[in-house]
């Protein structure tokens, strides 16, 4: 692939993305990674992308843009979410070409494939015959070795946080939330060490002290996620124990009590804030504020990651969060 030049704001938006571009380095300096989940949304063109940078025979392309648009982030931000490690193991090509275009120092974040985090495959159209079926590969930790950890291992010093999001769990999945902290125990003493990984739930009923006693014996992290039936970030960091281990995710989604497809036909093409969440926002500096309080090895850093889907344009989320 042809070099590109570094990329050079134009003058109606250089101010708020040196803005941006300083607030994000002023808190990767102290350790703290702030990002965003994915990056290839042409909505963020005239902010943080210039059009004319993929242009192909004078028109703009979509699928260069969506090819090279990485590099132009990883000259703001120091991390990314990459959300689509969620429906595909990732592969060797994959990887190898998003660390070229981030280049050195930029960490990739995944949220790990479904395949080992669904007890239950829901009953879409991407599962086929497999929908509404028991997952006998459910938690296991020679296929996520193999499969998820391979293709990654070249890469180690790249990667960031690996986040197991287990989706909603139907009433009696577990017969108690021991039961599933159980279950997780046994996965991570199955798994080598060295990785950053965090756990994100969907289901309150197993934020759970014998949920966070498993992960804070493994060195795991609980991932405090903003989601419509999650109890708030804010809250989330009132319960004792919450802060597991020597470093924290976050991942900042959605306004509690809204759903995914909601907030997709209220934001979309999330070209602008549409919906400014003061408590989501004072959770996000209220965690900021305790991250640089905490004594933290210098190859731990932390993650912060903003949804589009949060306040309509994680851009400008972000950019108040870092702003003085």
């Amino acid at each position: 692939m042809d070099e590109l030049p570094l990329f050079s704001p134009g003058p109606a938006r250089s101010e708020r993305w040196e803005r941006l571009r300083a607030g994000v380095a002023r808190l990767a300096g102290e350790g703290i990674l702030l990002g965003t989940s994915s990056w290839k949304y042409p909505g963020w063109i005239g902010w943080l992308y210039e059009r004319d940078r993929y242009l192909t025979r004078g028109r703009f392309s979509e699928a260069r843009f969506r090819r090279e648009c990485l590099r132009a982030y990883a000259e703001v931000f120091p991390a990314v979410s990459v959300d689509a490690g969620y429906y595909a193991f990732p592969t060797a090509e994959t990887v190898n070409s998003l660390r070229r275009l981030a280049g050195d120092g930029f960490r990739l974040s995944f949220k790990v494939t479904d395949e080992i985090t669904m007890r239950r495959f829901p009953r879409l159209d991407r599962f086929g015959a497999r929908a509404g079926q028991e997952n006998p590969r459910f938690l296991d930790a020679d296929l996520f070795r193999r499969a998820f950890l391979a293709p990654l291992e070249p890469h180690r010093h790249q990667v960031g946080v690996l986040m197991f999001e287990f989706a909603r769990f139907a009433p009696g999945t577990w017969s108690s939330p021991s039961e599933f902290a159980d279950a997780l125990d046994r996965f991570f003493a199955g798994l080598p060490g060295g990785w950053s990984c965090g756990v994100e739930l969907r289901n309150p009923e197993l934020l759970h002290p014998d949920y966070l006693a498993a992960l804070a014996r493994h060195g795991i992290a609980h991932v405090l996620n903003q989601w419509q039936a999650m109890p708030s970030v804010g809250e989330q960091l009132k319960v004792p124990g919450i802060l597991t281990t020597d470093f924290t995710a976050a991942r900042f989604l959605l306004k509690p009590g809204r759903s995914y497809e909601e907030a997709v036909r209220l934001f979309s093409p999330y070209d602008r804030l549409r919906e400014p969440l003061p408590e989501a926002r004072a959770a996000a500096r209220q965690l900021i504020d305790t991250l640089r309080s905490r004594p933290r090895p210098p190859q731990r850093p932390s993650f912060i990651f903003v949804n589009n889907r949060l306040e309509g344009h994680a851009l400008e989320t972000i950019l108040a969060l870092v702003s003085p």
